[in-house]
């Protein structure tokens, strides 16, 4: 499978606006007579403000997710071989050993470009993508930071300008954040509570954020990313064991 036929079969609304720009840059690098094929990358007027975009498909989330992926790993100045050993290995485990050799092939490329426009990049995003998918990027995006070992402050700040963007709200991403530390009060963060919460409040607060996170809400991205969801899901799940054991409740 080459990588014009595997774009081609995955993108929807992508080759449009300032994504579509930064693929057709990186294509030009990997690909000969990538239009030849009868696929074009548009870097003018956008189709993805149209109102009749399809639903976000699977190639969709996953060239957004190259993207940011590479602002995020870039935001230190230092381009750690474990943080792109972790994004090579989560692609394999997705997608294949094939398509994840062509996304990482791409990836490099993206992550070669200069100034990558953050905030039209994630604006788009915003509107073309529905909301449980962007938290699953989020996860993936801390995922990158913590591979090294350490989510440095620059990092941080970056997620967090980028979920900012993406329409993510502050109480969210704290709690995806809190899923990548150890602290004491992390289960209540994961929950979106507090540690005044009464048992009642936590019992409320897990339903809620189960029904947030479940691995159904990104059914539409296809089955290589219902991996990353249940590991958000596991975790809302060990928070509230946690709090059940420390307070006695059942």
């Amino acid at each position: 499978m080459s990588i014009s036929k595997w774009l081609g079969a995955t993108l929807g609304w992508s080759f449009g606006g300032p994504i579509g720009a930064i693929l057709g840059f990186a294509l030009g690098s990997v690909v000969d007579g990538f239009t030849n094929g009868g696929i074009k990358v548009s870097t003018g007027q956008s189709p993805y403000t149209s109102a009749t975009q399809t639903r976000t498909q699977s190639g969709d989330f996953e060239v957004s997710l190259l993207i940011l992926a590479a602002i995020v790993i870039k935001a230190d100045g230092i381009s750690d071989k474990r943080e792109l050993d972790f994004v090579r290995a989560q692609f394999v485990g997705m997608y294949g050993k094939e398509r994840a050799n062509h996304a990482f092939k791409l990836f490099k490329k993206i992550s070669q470009q200069q100034n990558i426009p953050v905030r039209d990049v994630c604006l788009q995003i915003r509107q073309m993508m529905d909301h449980p998918s962007r938290l699953q990027l989020l996860h993936f995006l801390f995922g990158i930071a913590k591979a090294d070992g350490n989510v440095s402050q620059v990092e941080v700040d970056t997620i967090y300008t980028i979920s900012n963007y993406l329409g993510i709200r502050a109480i969210d991403f704290e709690s995806i954040k809190a899923m990548f530390y150890n602290s004491s009060d992390n289960a209540y963060k994961i929950l979106e509570i507090d540690k005044s919460a009464t048992n009642d409040e936590i019992k409320k607060a897990y339903r809620k954020m189960a029904k947030k996170y479940h691995p159904d809400k990104v059914l539409h991205l296809g089955d290589e990313h219902q991996k990353g969801a249940e590991e958000k899901f596991r975790q809302v799940q060990e928070a509230y064991d946690q709090l059940q054991k420390e307070r006695g409740f059942i």
